[in-house]
């Protein structure tokens, strides 16, 4: 018997996070630190769960035509 392969069908995106020293105040605006950005989306991320379980999986999804679609 063959083992069973997941096909996840569902969100590939790119997670842009900026720190700041704090949440700004309502119609405050205040300069951020450290960009970084952090593959994700909640197809892709069930995909990666299900492949560290040891399963075969198949992502499909969608990606834009930039840099963070390349990566």
């Amino acid at each position: 018997m063959s083992q069973k392969r997941i096909l996840v069908v569902g969100s590939l995106n790119m997670d842009l996070v900026i720190r700041s020293p704090r949440f700004p105040k309502a119609g405050e605006t205040i300069l951020g630190g450290l960009f970084q950005t952090f593959p994700g989306g909640k197809g892709a991320n069930q995909a990666v769960a299900a492949a560290r379980m040891g399963a075969p999986v198949i992502m499909v999804g969608k990606v834009g035509r930039d840099a963070f679609g390349r990566r």
